[in-house]
């Protein structure tokens, strides 16, 4: 009777003309309301289609087709056919086609220059030019990576003294109507003006005050130039140069040829690119120009220059520019560069000083290398000559002075370490193994001079003085230690034997004599610079006997006094090291000495990097899982180190790391079938990294794999012992679990504890970590904090409520509980959270309810978790229980159609059509669209889509594939009854 009535009533208002609302031929949303309202009255859901989910499948699976594998391969490259029309140009003409096929399609950029686009073309174009400029190999090492190391290694604290140029401003570029004559004039003048003594000199300057002034110098020769003031520029090089005959503070020497030639440098390239581009007119030079291609004016600019440089009196200052603007040589002569690095070779042989003169001798080995590095002939007499005058340094002027300065003489000698190893590098770069042979003579000549031979030694290539260590060795007995130490020379062998090896049957002597010479030094500082070295051959070459002697006689030398708290850098290079070689743990901790070697960290932030790369090798390295003892107690102490390491001020990104860390040594433990062993190291584990929360979910995964490993093994037949075993390990989830901040972390965790717990048939702890989980629902905040920001918990909680769905299809019904009471009890709570203003979210959930209750009433369910009885078997199609879905059914669409009458009233459009096209796919999908009323509601919601459709809310594609499954659908023989509904679908366009 209700049925006719509700039919009479809508015949009416759909015939009364007061009524009859009409939108642009289609239905109105009013009347879309009507129908749904008052069918959902007359029928509401009934009950789910009937379910046939092997027969789906099948019909799901994708056609198999057979593939002629001759024309068809996935990876066989496209052919790309490009048709092209031609027009004519006369009128009437015809148009002709013409096609090529290719193998690639066409590129734009490729074809405009020859299959290389112009990026790559000009990349490659400057790094050909870069290669011509430098004419040295990457295996060079640059003068720009030794500026550091001696700038910040030879200082002082004694007052400096710099002269300045104060004399009148006589060098402004004259103006254009000047005679030739008088502009030469002019400039000698000024030239003059700087020789005889127009000049400042600042005395009591700090070396920082004195850096300063050389920096303004450099920049005031930029701008001088810049502002074409040339005699100027000179001016200030030639002064700057003349402070390279200063040894006044000699421990600042090397520090102060570092910043004046950097200011000759920077003259020097000036220079050369003014005459280049005069050469320009009227076409530029190439890059392998010789003389004969420089034009008349170039070159007489070029001689002019080197015209003023003749002038200068003094030897060190016409030296050094002259030296500065050797590269300007290729304008004049062929041969010039060469004539001129001889001639400069022999110049410096007047130098008085010694000091002075091999810093000379390495700047002009430093331009020559530059420009030049083929000749080696003025390398190799630069070195030579500086063998054959190094005798002065032991001569009575050089020892007054350093009297004079009150610096000892090994300081005095490690003052030309750098001159003398740069040109040692430049002479020893892609020598002969001979050449070494030849300067091991010579400095045997010469007493074995300690200072020459640690130069040879770092100069050449490590394999040539690796051959020869033995002889080496020889030859630093011989050397009187006290000029230059023996450990030091022993260090510099050492750096060549950690990269070459010498031959096997010398290695354990070679090991043996540098040992009694290292374990002689009485410094701490300099015994563990010189130990750190030879610790790499020792694991390089022997085995953990030989490496446990250097540790304990490291550790004898460092612990007294503390020193090793000065040694931090050295200890952790020695624990990198044996690192590098040692990869088997229980060999490593079977060292005796290396536990104690590691006691030794006692600064926390050093002791937690050391343990830190301790475990990043330990990871990397360790191939199976261990259960060792030794192996896992001296690791779990240092996870545990790492651990105590975090407080309140620890960045989030070290937790993060640490964490890391110490999961991958957790991971890598196993006990293998003892699985109450295992259960009982993460308990331990649990308390001994309760700080640090990844860590602890980390955990809670491990036991819970560890369960399903037990009923793996025991292929599901469960002894009380491994039912006891398997609800300690979900007692040791429960327990852990709250104590966890992480709301989100909780919430999954639970719901895989109770999976697990399902799957090992403890239904009483599935129960208890699903309600926990339900519980935990309103608790969820409106925003959480992720990687710093802000951002909306309802996507993360929507994810979780539905996978929460999808396992209560198996969980059974609590015997005291009623009908259903889990997903009662989760719709209740999503019904009492408070969701964000104008969100969808809670009408969301019940929407994906839908599906999980229409699954629930199926006689056979679409998966079942074996030996667990799910509601299937319990009620097994009991009618009401059936009436129980539908009744919750019937709530659930009641509370989405009366969100949807809201959404209508507040014009929220595209929000109305995108749950009223879900919920109509869910009705299409789960829903018996036989019953003629639902039917119709499926109608109207779709409707309702349509009119967001046609607002161009709506994704158009997702609309028409949607019909199209739908007709699809409908042709399968026991969905015919979907014919009705796809007649009656339509999709209306976009206004």
């Amino acid at each position: 009777m209700w049925y006719g009535i509700c039919i009479m009533i809508i015949l009416f208002f759909w015939s009364c003309p007061t009524t009859r609302w009409c939108y642009h031929g289609a239905m109105s949303r009013k009347k879309i309301y009507i129908y749904i309202t008052f069918i959902y009255v007359c029928v509401l859901y009934r009950h789910s289609r009937t379910r046939k989910y092997e027969s789906e499948l099948h019909m799901c699976r994708l056609e198999v087709l057979a593939v002629q594998f001759s024309e068809y391969h996935p990876l066989k490259a496209i052919t790309v056919t490009d048709s092209k029309s031609r027009r004519g140009g006369r009128k009437g003409s015809t148009s002709s086609s013409s096609s090529s096929s290719s193998s690639v399609a066409p590129d734009p950029l490729s074809s405009m220059l020859d299959g290389t686009d112009p990026l790559s073309l000009f990349a490659v174009l400057g790094r050909k030019r870069k290669e011509k400029e430098e004419e040295v190999g990457s295996d060079f090492e640059l003068w720009s990576s030794k500026r550091g190391e001696i700038l910040s290694r030879f200082t002082t604290t004694e007052k400096l003294s710099i002269n300045l140029f104060m004399g009148s401003d006589k060098s402004k570029a004259s103006s254009p109507s000047s005679a030739v004559s008088e502009k030469v004039r002019t400039r000698l003048e000024e030239l003059d003006d700087l020789e005889e003594g127009s000049q400042r000199e600042l005395l009591n300057l700090s070396q920082k005050d004195y850096v300063n002034r050389i920096e303004e110098l450099n920049q005031s020769l930029k701008e001088a130039w810049g502002s074409d003031q040339k005699v100027k520029a000179l001016k200030i090089v030639i002064q700057c140069s003349k402070l390279l005959s200063d040894t006044s503070v000699i421990q600042f020497y090397p520090s102060k040829f570092v910043l004046i030639t950097d200011i000759l440098d920077t003259f020097g390239g000036l220079v050369y690119d003014r005459i280049w581009s005069m050469c320009a007119d009227p076409h530029p030079l190439p890059e392998s120009f010789s003389a004969d291609d420089v034009n008349d004016t170039a070159k007489e600019t070029c001689l002019n220059w080197f015209f003023k440089i003749a002038s200068i009196r003094e030897l060190v200052p016409r030296l050094y520019v002259e030296a500065a603007l050797l590269k300007c040589n290729r304008f004049l002569t062929k041969s010039g560069i060469q004539e001129t690095l001889q001639r400069l070779t022999a110049m410096i042989r007047g130098i008085g000083d010694p000091l002075v003169a091999v810093y000379a001798r390495a700047y002009l080995c430093r331009v020559g290398m530059k420009v030049a590095p083929h000749l080696k002939d003025s390398l190799n007499k630069n070195f030579f000559d500086l063998l054959a005058s190094f005798r002065q340094v032991h001569g009575e002027s050089v020892q007054n002075q350093l009297v004079l300065q009150r610096v000892e003489i090994p300081i005095y000698l490690t003052l030309y370490s750098p001159a003398i190893h740069w040109i040692l590098q430049c002479v020893a770069y892609r020598a002969p193994e001979v050449l070494l042979t030849e300067m091991m003579d010579r400095c045997k000549k010469l007493g074995n001079n300690a200072l020459l031979l640690n130069s040879v030694m770092w100069a050449f290539r490590a394999e040539f003085v690796a051959t020869r260590a033995t002889d080496f060795i020889s030859m630093i007995k011989d050397c009187d230690e006290a000029g230059f130490p023996k450990h030091l020379l022993f260090a510099s062998l050492g750096h060549s034997l950690s990269v070459a090896d010498p031959p096997e049957s010398e290695r354990l002597s070679i090991l043996n004599e540098a040992w009694k010479v290292i374990t002689k030094v009485r410094s701490p500082r300099d015994y563990i610079n010189c130990a750190e070295i030879w610790v790499e051959f020792t694991c390089r070459h022997f085995t953990k006997r030989e490496v446990n002697t250097v540790l304990a006689d490291i550790i004898k030398h460092i612990t007294p006094d503390r020193a090793f708290e000065d040694a931090y850098p050295q200890l952790q290079s020695v624990i990198k090291k044996i690192l590098t070689y040692f990869h088997d743990f229980s060999v490593l901790f079977l060292m005796e000495k290396f536990l104690p070697f590691l006691d030794m960290f006692q600064k926390d932030s050093v002791r937690v990097e050391v343990c830190k790369s301790i475990m990043e090798v330990f990871i990397k390295h360790q191939q199976e899982p261990t259960r060792d003892p030794v192996i896992l107690n001296p690791l779990l102490h240092i996870c545990k180190t790492m651990h105590d390491s975090v407080n309140a001020l620890t960045l989030d990104d070290e937790k993060r790391a640490l964490s890391l860390l110490i999961n991958g040594f957790i991971r890598m433990v196993s006990f293998g079938r003892d699985f109450e062993q295992q259960l009982s190291f993460c308990v331990e584990a649990r308390a001994t990294f309760c700080n640090l929360e990844p860590i602890i979910i980390h955990l809670i995964h491990t036991v819970n794999q560890l369960a399903m490993e037990t009923r793996r093994v025991m292929k599901g037949n469960h002894s009380r012992k491994t039912a006891a075993f398997v609800r300690a390990c979900a007692t040791y989830g429960f327990i852990t679990i709250p104590s966890l901040t992480s709301i989100f972390s909780r919430l999954n965790l639970y719901l895989l504890s109770g999976q697990v717990a399902l799957a090992n048939q403890c239904l009483s702890q599935a129960d208890a970590f699903l309600k926990a989980a339900v519980s935990l629902l309103p608790e969820v905040p409106r925003t959480i904090s992720i990687e710093g920001k802000q951002r909306s918990s309802e996507p993360f909680l929507l994810d979780f409520i539905n996978n929460f769905l999808s396992t209560l299809l198996v969980v059974p019904d609590h015997p005291e509980q009623g009908v259903l009471y889990l997903v009662r009890g989760l719709l209740n709570m999503v019904q009492d959270y408070t969701w964000e203003d104008n969100s969808d979210a809670k009408i969301r959930v019940y929407i994906s309810a839908l599906p999980l209750l229409a699954a629930m009433s199926q006689e056979s369910y679409l998966y079942t978790i074996p030996k667990v009885d799910s509601n299937e078997t319990l009620y097994g199609g009991d009618p009401k229980f059936i009436a129980e879905i539908n009744k919750l059914c019937e709530t659930l669409i009641s509370q989405v159609l009366d969100h949807l009458k809201e959404l209508g009233q507040d014009e929220g459009v595209r929000r109305q059509g995108s749950l009223a096209f879900s919920l109509s796919g869910c009705l299409l999908a789960h829903g018996d669209l036989r019953n003629n009323k639902l039917n119709q509601l499926v109608v109207n919601l779709w409707n309702l889509w349509n009119l967001s459709h046609k607002r161009g809310f709506c994704d158009t594609r997702t609309s028409v594939r949607t019909l199209e499954y739908i007709k699809h659908q409908a042709q399968q023989a026991d969905m015919s009854h979907l014919s009705d509904v796809t007649a009656r679908l339509s999709l209306q366009s976009r206004a």
